[in-house]
């Protein structure tokens, strides 16, 4: 049969064979590695909200290529559009360009996540113990500052170092935000790379806790607490409208972020439940799903398998590794500071990932004494990893384009 009938019939497979064999074996790996997160999406080992929508994009833009003007493409979307007229055909052309050109790529679809994040917080736990909390969350976000020198040693400019330095904080709508302010070359696959990589809070922090903190340490049961004050809703509300006034004037770029937070911890604290229900509900699992299917998509073998990804992909590992090595250092300054009496394992509750981190270092300690509960301590240090992130996001998105012109 005729080698241009094939094409016609069969574009997918053919391509495979006609085209770069570095991209043809990457599109296939690319495609085992979407049926592997959908898999350990179904597990339970990875989230599967964000990663089953993920793989099966994956896998979808790497099968589903076909010849367009000579070269090889999908119609799924295009990132690198940016000429006006190529965007108004395009946006006619592939079915999530609209989603992506109106929500991903200006960042609304991170703050409707982070707004749903806002929502699930109970700012009391860290209103309980701000000073713990605080100190915990500082120590966690290691891998966001040495990251940055050692991606620059590593040939990265300044703006796409502390763009891929934010991994460390363990906050996807953050990466997104500040990458798309200060790296948007490179926006697209330091997002890609952040959101995989999450994963590893679910699956590789309990082994960095078992590397790090011997099991007579996280069996550690807290002392019963004294005193400790009921937070009303009243004061967790001026809480929300105080903290946003302040942090969208200090950094007024990431106002948007702090904003999409605060309002998420302001409705759920009024008592607006209709409002809560669609933003926990709705906004956040559909703003979650295509978050999921749009970073799947992004995933063409031909924007991954850039030489410079691999960097993103090895530093994305080493800040994500040294924010957790930090909230357990900080663990064990707050061990050796109470004589013995805090256990360390709270620190990595630290990283800002919501809740995974928290119920991973919950878990860690059960495994060691079913007795000690430390979720109350973890879930405060949590909420203010959050809230640290997104400052440090406003410090590098504000100061980093002064400094460094």
């Amino acid at each position: 049969m005729d080698a241009s009938i094939l094409e016609k019939l069969f574009p997918g497979i053919v391509t495979l064979f006609t085209g770069d064999l570095t991209i043809s074996l990457g599109r296939i790996g690319l495609m085992g590695l979407g049926v592997l997160l959908v898999y350990l999406g179904k597990k339970g080992i990875l989230e599967p909200l964000l990663m089953i929508p993920m793989g099966i994009g994956m896998a979808a833009v790497n099968a589903g290529v076909l010849v367009i003007g000579g070269k090889n493409t999908n119609l799924f979307l295009d990132p690198m559009i940016s000429d006006p007229d190529a965007l108004i055909n395009i946006l006619q052309i592939d079915f999530l360009q609209p989603i992506y050109t109106l929500t991903f790529s200006n960042g609304l679809i991170a703050c409707f996540v982070f707004m749903g994040i806002g929502v699930l917080l109970d700012v009391g736990f860290l209103l309980a113990r701000p000073f713990l909390s605080m100190f915990l969350a500082v120590c966690a976000e290691l891998g966001t500052f040495l990251t940055i020198p050692i991606a620059m040693s590593m040939g990265l400019d300044i703006n796409d170092a502390a763009s891929i330095a934010m991994v460390g904080g363990a906050d996807g709508p953050m990466v997104l935000f500040t990458s798309l302010k200060l790296s948007p070359k490179l926006f697209v696959a330091i997002t890609v790379v952040a959101y995989l990589y999450l994963g590893l809070t679910y699956g590789g922090y309990p082994w960095l806790i078992k590397l790090l903190v011997p099991k007579r340490l996280r069996a550690i049961k807290m002392p019963p607490k004294k005193n400790i004050r009921q937070i009303s809703s009243s004061e967790k509300l001026y809480f929300a409208v105080i903290a946003c006034i302040v942090l969208c004037l200090l950094f007024p770029v990431a106002a948007p972020l702090f904003l999409s937070l605060f309002v998420g911890v302001a409705v759920r604290e009024a008592g607006l439940k209709h409002i809560v229900d669609f933003i926990a509900g709705p906004l956040l699992y559909g703003s979650t799903f295509l978050l999921g299917l749009l970073l799947g998509v992004l995933c063409d073998a031909s924007l991954i398998l850039d030489p410079q990804i691999l960097l993103l992909l090895v530093l994305g590992i080493v800040s994500l590794l040294l924010s957790g090595i930090g909230g357990l250092m900080g663990g064990y300054i707050m061990y050796f500071v109470t004589g013995g009496k805090f256990n360390p394992v709270i620190g990595i509750a630290g990283v800002s990932c919501v809740p995974t981190t928290a119920k991973v270092a919950q878990k860690s300690v059960t495994e060691a004494n079913p007795q000690s509960i430390i979720l109350p301590e973890a879930i405060g240090a949590n909420i203010s990893g959050v809230i640290t992130t997104a400052i440090i996001a406003g410090l590098y998105i504000t100061l980093i384009p002064i400094l460094f012109p």
